[in-house]
């Protein structure tokens, strides 16, 4: 009896992400339930991505190499969007809280493909992703849904010691509230890969 080939965790380059870029693309509109129209603005925002300072990328690939699976980011800082639209909400914040914009690592996106979520895939690319990152913590942002968000991703965060930064905060073009959680780096080492 042959045992069918294990999924597979992979480091992704800028060649190898603009390779996969439809499949990328395909897995975020998936997970985030977005109008597949959405991938064709997101295409050249994700190739502008890979040209920052501390650019990384992971994938998984299941067992026929699809990728279900993605995660980036990149070394943060002033003159970026996201920055900016971060300072601006953390403006009236006490001097700790906006400290973190200092040294930080923006994990731009982490997304699994909805029918193989819930078997570790996310907190592997994670802990791979961020795993040597030399930054002093990490930020992202997620949408949320009142003071305790459901799902999958916010239950991820929480384990992996992300904390609040800012809370129902409104990003430019965006009526939805979202959060800005970060924690400190490094996190434990990567786990074993999960098959």
């Amino acid at each position: 009896m042959t045992r069918a080939p294990a999924r597979q965790l992979v480091q992704l380059g800028a060649g190898d992400l603009a390779d996969r870029l439809t499949e990328a693309l395909h897995v975020y509109v998936t997970a985030m339930g977005y109008p597949v129209s959405t991938a064709r603005y997101r295409r050249t925002l994700w190739l502008e991505h890979v040209r920052r300072q501390g650019w990384r990328a992971v994938g998984w690939l299941d067992t026929t190499g699809v990728l279900v699976g993605i995660a980036y980011g990149y070394s943060g800082g002033p003159s970026q969007w996201w920055y900016e639209e971060v300072r601006r909400g953390l403006a009236t914040a006490t001097p700790e809280a906006q400290r973190w914009l200092h040294d930080y690592f923006e994990l731009t996106e982490l997304h699994v493909r909805p029918d193989v979520q819930g078997h570790g895939l996310g907190e592997a690319m994670l802990r791979a992703l961020l795993h040597g990152a030399p930054n002093s913590r990490v930020l992202l942002s997620t949408p949320e849904y009142g003071p305790n968000p459901p799902g999958r991703a916010w239950r991820l965060y929480r384990r992996m010691g992300f904390q609040d930064v800012l809370r129902d905060h409104r990003f430019t073009g965006d009526a939805r509230p979202f959060a800005v959680l970060g924690r400190s780096l490094p996190l434990d080492p990567p786990s074993s890969l999960v098959h």
